[in-house]
């Protein structure tokens, strides 16, 4: 075959290619598993493709679920200390009452997280209750700052002494009558760090007292 013939084949062979590449089809046939084919994972107010996403959940099967919510049962990174009792409606207190039976996840803290622990109170909580939880934060200042009310003296009141680490943990987690939530300054762990740190100066306190209750009583 001569170089001519060749270059007449090799001609006409391109442009066939060529041609059939213009035939390109624009219809997008049915995908068999959709959920591998298109990412779940949007950026924030990404526009979604409502032929194939939806937030019905009637219409599961035929499009892929997606409403942004995290699964159902799942617990967040940081987050691995459930607390299953839900917030009391307004006038109710029955789960206030039963997180009286929640024991804390918690049984001592380390040095480190004990210091840790400290550092979250005076942050958070020492501004009403004060540094040496006896209710003199520096918003109460004696009766001479911003809060006219003395808030609770954790280390003294002996209803708050008495109170269970379950219910402190709702307190602080849903807010309590003056005192709001914590829930998004402090993370499951650290709120439960916190309150074991109370309860440590809780015993503290009391022990620093007996002694001075018994040299009294000999009196």
């Amino acid at each position: 075959m001569t170089m001519k013939k060749l270059s007449i084949i090799a001609f006409f062979c391109i442009g066939a290619a060529i041609v059939s590449c213009n035939d390109v089809k624009r219809e997008q046939n049915d995908v068999y598993m959709p959920d591998m084919a298109y990412s779940r994972a949007y950026e924030s107010y990404a526009e979604r493709d409502s032929l194939v996403f939806t937030t019905d959940e009637s219409q599961r099967g035929s499009k892929i679920f997606y409403n942004n919510k995290p699964v159902a049962g799942t617990i967040a990174r940081g987050e691995e200390m459930p607390f299953a009792i839900t917030k009391d409606a307004t006038g109710d207190t029955t789960n206030y009452v039963a997180s009286k039976a929640v024991k804390s996840p918690i049984d001592s803290l380390s040095k480190e997280q004990y210091t840790e622990a400290e550092r979250l109170y005076l942050i958070n909580c020492g501004i009403c209750h004060g540094k040496n939880l006896d209710g003199n934060g520096p918003l109460y200042k004696d009766g001479s700052g911003p809060y006219p009310a003395k808030p609770a003296a954790l280390a003294s009141d002996a209803k708050y002494i008495s109170m269970p680490e379950g219910q402190m943990f709702y307190s602080v987690t849903y807010g309590k009558n003056l005192m709001g939530s914590y829930a998004s300054q402090l993370s499951r762990k650290q709120r439960w760090q916190v309150i074991n740190y109370i309860k440590q100066k809780q015993k503290a306190a009391k022990a620093a007292s007996a002694p001075a209750a018994d040299a009294t009583a000999k009196k």
